[in-house]
């Protein structure tokens, strides 16, 4: 699964959720991510070599917490 945003650090994806904004995830070609719970997320986007993955807590579909 991806961030909706192409964050190119796992540092700069925690700093967006520290400041508030409001990230969600998709997964193309793999259904809908889930709503509540855990899920692992990987950047930047294809087709840029994956650099950094998270494991990230989803609050209503939205990012709460990037572990």
């Amino acid at each position: 699964m991806y961030c909706q945003l192409n964050y190119k650090t796992k540092k700069a994806l925690k700093e967006a959720i520290k400041n508030g904004e409001q990230v969600t995830v998709f997964a193309p070609g793999l259904g809908t991510p889930p709503e509540n719970g855990t899920c692992s997320v990987e950047g930047p986007h294809y087709p840029k070599p994956h650099s950094w993955c998270a494991s990230v807590v989803l609050k209503d579909s939205v990012i709460v917490s990037v572990r």
